[in-house]
C-alpha cells in the first residue's frame, strides 16, 4: 500500500497531498498579504505624519502673511504709529523673508531639513513674542523681521522636506498640502483679526511653531540628505521608518546611493555653477515659475482686495475679503486631488488661463466705470473677477511651482538653486505688493490688463519649457530635464 501511493506520487499522482499543500500555499500567501498591506500601511501613516508635521510651517507662514492686514487699525491707534510706520511694519516681513530665503538652503543642507524648520520656528516664536510685548515701533519692526526670517527658510525646507520624504505616487498631493495650509493659515489669521485683539493674534501665531516642535520629536529626517552627508545607519532607519519595517528598500536606496557617488565627484555648488549647462535649464524653469506666479498679481490683488472691491462700487469691501478668504481652502483642495491625476503642466496652464480671465474681467469693471456706461454691471464683475483669480490661482500656480521646484534641481545644487528660487519669489511679492498702489492710481484697468497679459506669458512658458513630472521619481525627473 505504501509503495503502491509512493510510485504513484512518482508518476505525479499527488492527489493524496492536495489538501496539504494547497491550504498551505493559502495560508503562506495570506500572512505575505497581511504583512505587506501592514507594512505599507504603516510606511504610509508615517510619510502621512511627517508631512502633517512638516506643513505647520506652512501654517505659520499663512499666520504670519496673514497677520498685518485685518490689525492695521487697531495697532496704529495703540501704538501711535503713522502710514509710514505701519507701512514698514507691514513690508518688513518681506525683506526677512529675502533674507531667509537667501540662507534657507545652506542651512537646509548643512544642519538638515528637521533643524532647519526647528531653527525656523524658534525665530517665528522669537518674533511673535517681541511683537506681543512691543510698547513701540522698533520692537514691533524686530519682531515682524524675525517672523520674516523663519519664513522665508519654511518656504524652501517645507516642500524641499515632503518631496524627498513622499512617494512619487502622492508626491505632488502631499507637497500641495504645503499651499493649503498657507492659504488655511492666512484666512484663519484674517478671520481672527476681525474678533480678537491684535496682541492676542499674535500669540495664536505660537501655535504651529510649538506644534512643530513637538512633533520634530517623532518623525524621520529626509533620507535623501542624510546620504548625501554619509550617515548610512540613520540613513536606512529612516528609509525604513518611512516604507516600513519589513519593506524592501534595497532598490530604492541603491537608486539613491548611485546619484549620491554621483553627485560626490562634483565640486561644490557655487551661484555661479547655476549657469552650467547640466543645470541652466532647471534653474530657468524654477525661477521662470516664480516670475510667473508672482507677476500674476497675487500678493497687490490680495492685499488690497477690499480697496478694490470699494473701489469697483460695492458699499464695503469687508464680504468679498472674506469670500476672497474662503475660497482659497476648497480649491486649494481640489489642486490637490487634481496634482497627481490631471498633472502638473495641465494644472498650470489651466490656472493661469483662469487668473488672465479674473484679471481681465476685473481691468474692464474699471474700464467700463472710467468710460460712465454699464455702472449696474461694474460691481457684478470687479467681483467675479476677483474671486475667479484667487481661485484660478489656488488650484494650481498658488503649488505647482513649489512643487515642481522641489523636483527638478539634483541634490548638490537643490539648496543654492532653491534659494535663488525663493529669493526671486519674495522679491517678486515686494515688488508687486509696493508697486500695486502705484499701478492703480495710474490706472485701475490697466494694471489688471497688465496682470492678465503676464498670465498669457505664463501659459505659453510652461508650454514650451516646463516638463511634466507626474508619476516619475526625483531622479527620473532630472534625467530627463537635460536629455
Amino acid at each position: 500500500m505504501a509503495i503502491t501511493e509512493h510510485r504513484d506520487i512518482e508518476k505525479g499522482d499527488n492527489k493524496g497531498l492536495e489538501d496539504l499543500v494547497e491550504p498551505l500555499i493559502d495560508e503562506v500567501s495570506k500572512d505575505v498579504k497581511d504583512v505587506k498591506e501592514t507594512d505599507e500601511n504603516g510606511s504610509i501613516l508615517m510619510v502621512l505624519l511627517s508631512t502633517a508635521v512638516a506643513v505647520c510651517g506652512s501654517l505659520e507662514f499663512g499666520s504670519c502673511v496673514g497677520y498685518s492686514a485685518p490689525v492695521q487699525s487697531d495697532i496704529s491707534i495703540d501704538l501711535n504709529l503713522s502710514v509710514a510706520e505701519y507701512s514698514l511694519f507691514g513690508s518688513i516681513v518681506t525683506i526677512g523673508a529675502m533674507i531667509g530665503a537667501i540662507t534657507s538652503g545652506r542651512i537646509a543642507d548643512t544642519i538638515g531639513r528637521k533643524r532647519a524648520m526647528a531653527l525656523s520656528a524658534v525665530f517665528c516664536i522669537a518674533g511673535w513674542l517681541a511683537i506681543f510685548f512691543s510698547m513701540g515701533s522698533l520692537l514691533l519692526d524686530t519682531g515682524r523681521f524675525f517672523t520674516g526670517y523663519g519664513i522665508g527658510i519654511f518656504s524652501f525646507v517645507v516642500p524641499i522636506y515632503i518631496a524627498e520624504i513622499a512617494p512619487k505616487n502622492l508626491r505632488g498631493g502631499l507637497t500641495t498640502l504645503n499651499q493649503l495650509m498657507i492659504v488655511t493659515g492666512s484666512s484663519i489669521s484674517f478671520l481672527l483679526g476681525t474678533v480678537v485683539s491684535w496682541r492676542a493674534l499674535a500669540l495664536t501665531g505660537l501655535v504651529p511653531c510649538i506644534l512643530l516642535l513637538v512633533g520634530l520629536l517623532f518623525i524621520p529626517e529626509s533620507p535623501r540628505w542624510l546620504a548625501k552627508v554619509g550617515r548610512e545607519a540613520e540613513f536606512e532607519y529612516s528609509l525604513r521608518k518611512l516604507h516600513g519595517a519589513k519593506a524592501d528598500i534595497f532598490a530604492e536606496a541603491d537608486e539613491i546611493h548611485e546619484t549620491i557617488l554621483t553627485l560626490q565627484s562634483l565640486p561644490k555648488a557655487r551661484l555661479l555653477d547655476l549657469i552650467d549647462a547640466k543645470y541652466i535649464k532647471a534653474v530657468i524653469i524654477a525661477v521662470g515659475l516664480m516670475v510667473c506666479q508672482q507677476s500674476g498679481g497675487i500678493n497687490g490683488i490680495g492685499f488690497y482686495a477690499s480697496d478694490t472691491f470699494q473701489t469697483a462700487g460695492l458699499s464695503s469691501g469687508k464680504a468679498g475679503t472674506v469670500a476672497y478668504a474662503l475660497i482659497q481652502i476648497p480649491v486649494t483642495i481640489l489642486g490637490m486631488v487634481l496634482m497627481d491625476k490631471s498633472g502638473r503642466r495641465p494644472l498650470l496652464m489651466v490656472s493661469s488661463f483662469g487668473t488672465f480671465l479674473g484679471c481681465f474681467l476685473t481691468g474692464t469693471s474699471f474700464f467700463l466705470k472710467g468710460q460712465a456706461v454699464f455702472l449696474e454691471w461694474v460691481p457684478l464683475l470687479a467681483v467675479s473677477g476677483v474671486l475667479i483669480f484667487i481661485a484660478s490661482f489656488s488650484i494650481g500656480m498658488g503649488a505647482v511651482p513649489w512643487l515642481i521646484m522641489s523636483e527638478i534641481f539634483p541634490l548638490h545644487i537643490k539648496g543654492t538653486a532653491g534659494s535663488l528660487a525663493v529669493l526671486v519669489n519674495w522679491f517678486g511679492a515686494w515688488v508687486v505688493s509696493y508697486g500695486f498702489n502705484f499701478l492703480i492710481t495710474w490706472s485701475p484697468a490697466g494694471t489688471f490688463w497688465l496682470f492678465s497679459g503676464f498670465s498669457i506669458l505664463a501659459i505659453i512658458f510652461v508650454a514650451k519649457l516646463v516638463p511634466e513630472t507626474k508619476g516619475k521619481s526625483l531622479e527620473e525627473i532630472q534625467a530627463s530635464i537635460n536629455k
